[in-house]
């Protein structure tokens, strides 16, 4: 690939700088990453340190990652204003250190937050480096989510996203939505701008058997993957969860999700307290191997996250994920969860959730239907959402950094075709 071979005929070196997550057990970085690697760039990574990834400094397929603490695992506004500047030092200090030892020509970075365009127009404007921005979240409507206002720190929000992008030399956005707020509400060219959905990869989401202890005893199994946050809604999962057992007499599914985060404790407190904790399995943060075989043995799977502006134009990666293993999907009507699932879901009035429970239950009782969803699904991932289709325009957005790209890159030909792409796809 050219664009991984600089004039002077050595390979061009990244450094990727992502704050709230480590590497790799954050996977869409994880993946470009890796990717990267592979097209014949040098790759290094700087991170947080976090559950089972705490060794400073370590090389991965190639790739070097350099890891730093964090003092604490921030919820409340004091706890982002502890993490953040932490965060920024460490960025600084680790960026020295690579430059003076493998060496970087760009910083590709990835929010939230919306900070690192501080560490990057330093190194941009005095050394001359590149900087890509890898917009992971609507940083101003994920404070608006978190905190449920606006007022001085969304409007300051607002203006770390517009210097990010002015910054910025070339922007990858995860959906159609995104790319949008990087084109028209911060002015950022069109064609620098590229959509790379954070799509499985199909070589690691392998369909396999059930297995039976997962559903303790039960005959049906309801799957969730993700973090046990604020913003993810999982109080609707658990009134849903009570809807299906108190009201609909149903006591014949399982519950099962996967995941850490901050609200974990809370969320097994607040199911005991219902008196629904033998219906729910929380399974905590778990290896690949058993996220995979919980997913393999659901036969719906769920998606409760609120209806924000936030979630609304988000993409999650839960419901690709699902999809990929053939299972047929229930969540709260969003613009980007419908570009995602389009026939492969049920949509249930936003935040309502015993409408969730009823659809729930409707679709565990009709496994032809369980089946043909499945079906759509799978085909949808792909043809046209996998992290193959994917590699492609990311290659493509750094061959616009050292602008060698064709303008042709920043579209998404596959979902523009399925007439999706009025809903922001």
């Amino acid at each position: 690939m050219k664009a991984s071979v600089g004039k002077n005929g050595r390979p061009r070196r990244v450094l990727i700088i992502v704050e709230n997550l480590p590497v790799p057990f954050d996977r869409r970085v994880w993946m470009e990453a890796t990717t990267l690697r592979r097209a014949g760039y040098e790759v290094s990574v700087i991170c947080p340190k976090g559950k089972d990834f705490n060794d400073s400094y370590e090389v991965l397929e190639g790739v070097h990652i350099y890891r730093h603490s964090l003092p604490i695992d921030a919820r409340g506004a004091m706890g982002y204003l502890l993490e953040y500047p932490a965060a920024l030092f460490w960025q600084f200090a680790l960026s020295w250190r690579v430059m003076f030892t493998r060496g970087f020509d760009v910083i590709h970075a990835c929010n939230p937050p919306d900070l690192i365009f501080l560490v990057a127009g330093f190194f941009k404007l005095f050394f001359g480096k590149k900087f890509l921005f890898d917009h992971h979240d609507l940083c101003p409507e994920l404070f608006e989510a978190k905190f449920d206002k606006r007022g001085f720190f969304y409007s300051l929000m607002r203006v770390f996203e517009s210097l990010t992008f002015k910054v910025a030399d070339v922007s990858i956005a995860t959906n159609g939505s995104y790319r949008d707020v990087a084109v028209n509400r911060n002015g950022m060219a069109a064609d620098k701008v590229f959509v790379v959905r954070s799509g499985p990869d199909l070589n690691r989401f392998k369909i396999a058997p059930p297995e039976p202890a997962h559903k303790k005893g039960r005959r049906y199994m309801v799957g969730y993957v993700g973090v046990m946050g604020q913003q993810e809604g999982l109080n609707f999962l658990l009134d849903a969860a009570e809807h299906v057992v108190r009201v609909l007499k149903r006591e014949d599914l399982q519950f099962c999700l996967v995941g850490g985060g901050p609200e974990l404790r809370l969320l097994q407190a607040d199911a005991k307290s219902r008196g629904i904790e033998g219906y729910i399995t929380f399974t905590g943060r778990v290896p690949d191997e058993t996220l995979l075989s919980v997913l393999n043995t659901a036969d719906v799977c769920i998606n409760t996250d609120r209806h924000t502006v936030m979630n609304d134009k988000s993409t999650m990666n839960k419901i690709v994920e699902y999809m990929a293993l053939e299972k047929p999907v229930v969540q709260f009507e969003s613009t980007e969860g419908r570009v995602s699932a389009g026939e492969a879901s049920l949509y249930a009035r936003p935040d309502d959730p015993v409408d969730l429970a009823n659809k729930l239950v409707e679709l565990v009782d009709d496994a032809g239907r369980r089946e043909e969803m499945g079906r759509l699904g799978f085909a949808r991932v792909r043809d046209s959402l996998s992290w193959q289709h994917q590699m492609p325009v990311l290659l493509r957005a750094y061959e616009a950094v050292w602008g060698e790209a064709s303008h042709e890159a920043n579209l998404e030909p596959n979902l523009v075709a399925k007439g999706n792409a009025s809903s922001g796809g």
